[in-house]
């Protein structure tokens, strides 16, 4: 079987890469990027995988790149994924996010294929939710509170339009909070945990900055994520749409403060109001039932490890490992 990954440089894409070489290694795998993505994320695998150079925003060179891999299973996770940048760039973001996966899925019906397709949507679609709306189910109403999330469900959108319209096999995910070692540090807890270790080496003296420590999230591991993706083409039906998440449910101050007692020296922090969105998405407590019963997937690693384990990929960097 042939599986081609967009986005594989991300920390979603490298990740899933890793657990696919090493849990199925007959599979070949093929990753997309761009001439300038940085590969520090693929090291370990870089000899067992296949990369080619193409652009979301190009459709001559999905075509030319799915005529040359032909792939069974598409993981489409390319994105601009940053809520803030969103913001700066919501134009930029729309169009990577929505006209890319247009192009995608026409490149795989002009050129004749019949993969199945995950498409990489996001928790961030259903915005700010009521409390009688906990936990979130699928059948959630749209409320996209950010840019980069009203990019997201015009993805998942044009997604099942292309499985009505052409039967093209998608099938969409809305992952709750994730995260791990090769977070951007553009996200909260990565944010706080780079700054952390750099407290640590004696590059920063402190407070840490923060942005609002109130919103609510469900988290979860990326390597239990990429678990659930491949379940998902394994065993899910094309043109459904599944929640996917984590068990641990905590508030952004509190993920802090276990990050803070995992330092190896006092950490204080401050609100820096350049770090406050101008609209927030406050309350993520997703309702799984559907996935785990279609997949049998479920969790396996704890917030802590997952925390430790980010804190422990920042402070590897910081001292060059």
């Amino acid at each position: 079987m042939t599986v081609l990954i967009t986005g594989i440089t991300g920390m979603v894409g490298s990740h899933l890469a890793e657990y696919v070489c090493k849990h199925h290694p007959d599979v070949q795998i093929h990753g997309m990027v761009r001439w300038r993505s940085p590969l520090d994320n693929l090291q370990s695998v870089l000899p067992k995988i296949q990369l080619h150079q193409a652009e979301l925003r190009d459709l001559n060179s999905l075509i030319k790149l799915l005529g040359k891999v032909r792939p069974d299973w598409i993981f489409h996770l390319a994105a601009q994924s940053y809520v803030t940048t969103s913001f700066d760039l919501p134009a930029d973001t729309l169009h990577t996010n929505v006209i890319g996966t247009v192009n995608l899925l026409d490149a795989v019906r002009i050129v004749g294929l019949d993969p199945r397709i995950h498409i990489c949507s996001s928790s961030e679609v259903y915005g700010q939710v009521t409390q009688d709306e906990i936990p979130i189910r699928e059948s959630n109403p749209f409320r996209p509170a950010s840019p980069y999330a009203v990019s997201k469900t015009g993805e998942d959108m044009i997604a099942l339009q292309y499985w009505l319209s052409y039967k093209i096999k998608t099938l969409r995910t809305r992952m709750f909070t994730h995260t791990g070692p090769r977070r951007g540090a553009v996200f909260a807890e990565s944010a706080f945990a780079r700054q952390i270790a750099q407290v640590e080496a004696g590059i920063s003296k402190g407070p840490i900055r923060v942005g609002n420590l109130n919103s609510i999230r469900t988290l979860a591991d990326v390597r239990d994520a990429v678990r659930a993706y491949w379940l998902l083409l394994e065993k899910g039906e094309p043109g459904e749409v599944y929640n996917i998440g984590g068990e641990e449910t905590m508030t952004i101050g509190e993920l802090l403060e276990r990050l803070k007692g995992m330092a190896r020296c006092p950490i204080e922090h401050i609100v820096d109001p350049a770090l406050l969105r101008p609209s927030d998405v406050t309350l993520q407590i997703p309702d799984t039932t559907k996935f785990r019963e279609q997949t049998g997937w479920k969790p396996l690693i704890t917030a802590n490890q997952t925390l430790l384990d980010l804190l422990n990929y920042h402070r590897d960097k910081i001292a060059g490992h």
